[in-house]
């Protein structure tokens, strides 16, 4: 079951453009992490349990997902 993240403390990623509204904002709740898009905040989120989160931050982090 994927909990309430209603109530939930989002915070802006460190690797969004600070000076752009492209930004990419983080919460965690129950050992859940999920992603959403600052300008949609009710929106569609990623949500990812635990080891899942952590595979998916160190592939980004390894620049898996990077363009160009």
């Amino acid at each position: 079951m994927i909990p309430d993240f209603s109530q939930a403390s989002w915070i802006k990623s460190t690797r969004s453009q600070q000076t752009t509204d492209q930004c990419v904002e983080l919460a965690g709740v129950s050992g859940y992490a999920a992603v959403r898009d600052s300008k949609d905040p009710e929106g569609p989120r990623l949500v990812l349990a635990g080891q899942a989160w952590r595979r998916f931050r160190h592939q980004i982090e390894a620049g898996a997902f990077d363009r160009g």
